[in-house]
């Protein structure tokens, strides 16, 4: 068993890594679902993180219909990720009819080389759920991240179980979404699941002693990845 865990910086990538992730996917902006994270921030998280890292390449909020100009942004960024040495990225992109778009996840796996790719929760918004497994498994991918359609991966499990099945170990299934240590034996359990991805994070309460009035959406503590939260995720996945 393998827990991936989501980490929004390069303290995040370091608590995965203390409490015994297998993997971190490296992003920013986990309040918006992530987004890409910075060069320098994909840079540091290589040189200090010693589990595999995969980052993720998603140039905005919202939707997974992108233009030419967003796909170049996103092969730049899958190509940085290649030069500095990460051992993957996390990526996808759909057709306005919810397909998944075939022509464009071509070129940036292409862009991808030698280095793992998984397929994102683009997935989740496909039209048909079994057909574009079929189609992230002509891409190449290693493995699909997913909530199984649903608000969590709980809810999802019936699903993500058929997929695994559909799958027949040609590709990795890798339930995400709500998974906390509560929920997580449960989890792998419903689904036959072998990887796991949870964010494991907690908000931490700002060090700032001057707090203006009227701007409280400004001053809130950080998101991170908890060591401790981790570690609890890790020991309960285990048989």
């Amino acid at each position: 068993m393998i827990l991936e865990v989501s980490a929004n910086s390069v303290a995040s990538a370091l608590a995965a890594q203390a409490g015994g992730a297998g993997r971190v996917e490296l992003c920013a902006a986990l309040e918006l679902g992530g987004l890409t994270p910075s060069h320098a921030t994909i840079a540091m998280a290589r040189e200090r993180v010693r589990i595999p890292l995969y980052v993720l390449i998603r140039p905005r909020a919202g939707d997974f219909l992108y233009d030419d100009d967003e796909c170049e942004a996103m092969r730049r960024d899958i190509e940085t990720c290649v030069a500095l040495g990460c051992d993957g990225v996390v990526l996808g992109a759909l057709d306005a009819d919810g397909d998944v778009d075939m022509e464009r996840c071509y070129g940036l796996i292409a862009a991808a080389g030698h280095i793992g790719v998984t397929f994102h929760r683009a997935f989740d918004l496909a039209s048909d759920p079994h057909r574009a497994l079929d189609d992230v498994i002509a891409l190449g991918c290693e493995r699909v991240l997913t909530s199984g359609g649903q608000a969590s991966a709980m809810e999802g499990a019936p699903l993500i179980r058929d997929l695994i099945a559909q799958a027949h170990g040609r590709i990795s299934i890798m339930p995400g979404a709500g998974v906390t240590e509560r929920n997580i034996a449960a989890l792998a359990a419903a689904t036959g699941a072998h990887e796991i991805h949870a964010s494991a994070k907690r908000q931490l309460p700002s060090g700032m002693r001057h707090q203006p009035p009227r701007l409280g959406d400004m001053q809130g503590g950080e998101l991170r990845s908890d060591v401790e939260q981790v570690r609890a995720l890790v020991r309960a996945m285990q048989p």
